[in-house]
């Protein structure tokens, strides 16, 4: 049922200028992303966006000071993934560095609380004695929990990245980029990224105040942190989110990293020294993840803020364990939603849906965004799976991706507006988004869902492209190439991974794994290295191939070795 990818080729336009050290593979790299010089391509701290047009700063800021001052109780309420766990950790430690005596975080169970700062979550709390809760990465559309913890006598500070609803939350203070009107330059913040710059923020409101007699804290230890949760969002590596990205990555590479992310990169089987944006999405923050998906995201924050490298080892041990089920779990339920899909395309001739809606009763609800990812990848559609909200309950908690020029959580939005009552609550933003539903609304808002996705989604929009940086010169399938695309980075979200396309000789083939294939391939007189993850199903290949690849280092075999890594085959 997979559209035919298309792949085609990056336009580069104009080189830029650039020192000598820069290679020329880079620059071309770099002009066909926009960026024309170093100060763009690989921007530093130096160059980040400072504070000063944040809205909402001088109000959280005066809390927080305020707040430490008066030795008051802060709560630093945390969320269920990775980006929530590393910004409820800057949050926490941050704040302690900036003097606060009484810090405290919490973070609501998916499955019993719910999504963010809900009622049920404050009604919790209200053991910890708050006297200011500081939401990170949510709150924006938790209108009813800010409602209830105003009612309980408590301050509350909103950080959040995501898009707002029609009204905002009776918080004494919202701090949010996308924020109609607000005048920060990047909307790509990441939850923890806002929640950072708040520390700036108040470490120079602390100055100016004279709260320092020696050192000022520095802050930048806390960037490891902001790395990995920006990274795990998927949010867009503008060049202020590169700049903190690479900056995180510096530290962990010199092994400056906290006790939590080195334990977790040990388990992960990844050199520190070494480590790339790409490690983190796919070794890193899904090990972090899994804690809040099936089980409670407080062990993740755990790891994170403790200072004991054997403890920190404990956890991760733990977090890997719990990967491993979640791995099993998401499996079964793809296994399950392809299964459906495939009783779906024959009811309709064969057709894929414009859109796809799933829902299994027995499926967890941890795991249903990662199978939502899994099938849009697979269709290049939007793809939105549910499942029960708590077992015998009537809520449906749902969980959206979306692919470039769908905007799902507008899609959402006008669903909403079309038919009032249908979506309980959502929230999220361009390629993600999440709701909840009554369950004998699933048939309506699968209908509604479709028909929105079928007036905004051209022919065009349908067609899965394969976009590739052209073919590389005979000279440059070497180690330095290899290591400069590898360190040239940050890639990621809106800075795509360079990958490349050509023709090849295939000359040997064999299946790994049971389900990858190994290759080599022959070109322009060379013998090279390839593996095609997933691509051991079917026939083997066999004369002439045009694939899309990326140029890694093979560190397994080391010394100059290389390998093409496929990520698109065809037929030349």
């Amino acid at each position: 049922m997979k559209p035919v990818a298309q792949l085609r080729r990056r336009i580069t336009g104009d080189a830029g200028a650039w020192p000598e050290h820069v290679l020329p593979l880079l620059r071309r790299l770099y002009a066909a992303r926009g960026a024309l010089d170093v100060e763009q391509a690989q921007p530093r701290l130096a160059h980040l966006l400072p504070p000063d047009t944040l809205g909402g700063l001088d109000a959280a800021t005066t809390l927080l000071a305020d707040a430490i001052a008066d030795d008051r109780h802060i709560v630093v309420v945390g969320d269920f993934d990775c980006d929530g766990a590393t910004a409820c950790a800057v949050g926490v430690r941050g704040l302690r560095m900036l003097g606060a005596r009484r810090v405290s975080h919490a973070v609501p169970n998916r499955m019993v609380h719910g999504y963010g700062l809900s009622p049920a979550l404050v009604e919790e709390l209200a053991a910890l004695k708050p006297d200011l809760l500081v939401t990170v990465d949510h709150g924006i559309a938790c209108h009813a929990g800010v409602t209830a913890a105003k009612a309980r006598g408590w301050q509350v500070l909103v950080t959040d990245h995501h898009l707002p609803g029609d009204g905002l939350p009776p918080a004494d203070a919202i701090v949010d980029p996308n924020l109609p009107g607000d005048a920060f330059p990047s909307k790509a913040l990441a939850g923890v990224g806002v929640m950072f710059y708040v520390l700036l923020a108040l470490r120079r409101r602390l100055r100016e105040q004279g709260a320092f007699t020696g050192a000022e804290p520095d802050l930048a230890t806390l960037l490891d942190l902001v790395a990995v949760g920006t990274v795990a969002d998927l949010v867009a590596l503008d060049a202020n989110n590169r700049a903190l990205v690479a900056a995180g990555l510096r530290r962990i590479r010199s092994g400056q990293g906290c006790a939590g992310l080195r334990a977790l990169i040990e388990v992960a089987q990844r050199d520190p020294r070494r480590l790339t944006a790409s490690d983190i999405g796919f070794a890193i923050a899904p090990r972090l993840n899994a804690a809040g998906r099936l089980e409670d995201m407080a062990l993740g924050i755990e790891c994170l803020l403790t200072d004991d490298i054997h403890q920190a080892r404990d956890i991760a041990a733990t977090l890997n364990e719990i990967n491993g089920e979640r791995r099993a779990v998401q499996q079964q339920m793809t296994d399950e939603a392809e299964a459906a899909l495939a009783r779906v395309s024959l009811l309709d001739g064969g057709a894929t849906p414009v859109a796809v809606c799933l829902f299994d009763a027995d499926w967890h609800p941890g795991v249903i965004g990662l199978v939502a990812s899994k099938i849009k990848e697979r269709l290049h559609r939007p793809v939105v799976a549910f499942a029960p909200g708590e077992p015998g309950g009537s809520l449906l908690r749902g969980s959206g991706r979306s692919i470039p020029g769908f905007h799902i959580r507008d899609a959402l939005a006008e669903v909403a507006a079309c038919h009032p009552g249908l979506i309980d609550r959502f929230g999220g933003h361009a390629m993600a988004a999440g709701m909840s539903l009554r369950i004998e609304a699933f048939a309506d808002f699968q209908q509604a869902f479709q028909g929105c996705a079928a007036r905004r989604l051209t022919a065009e929009l349908l067609q899965a492209d394969v976009l590739s940086d052209g073919e590389l010169l005979a000279e440059e399938f070497c180690r330095p190439s290899a290591e400069a695309l590898r360190d040239g980075g940050p890639w990621g979200q809106g800075f795509p991974e360079p990958q490349f396309d050509g023709e090849f000789d295939v000359l040997a083939t064999r299946v790994v794994g049971g389900r990858h294939l190994k290759l080599e391939l022959g070109h322009a007189g060379l013998r090279l290295n390839a593996i095609h993850f997933g691509g051991g199903e079917g026939e083997a290949p066999a004369g002439r191939v045009r694939i899309a690849y990326r140029l890694e280092p093979d560190d397994y075999r080391g010394g100059d070795a290389i390998q093409l890594v496929v990520t698109h085959r065809e037929p030349a």
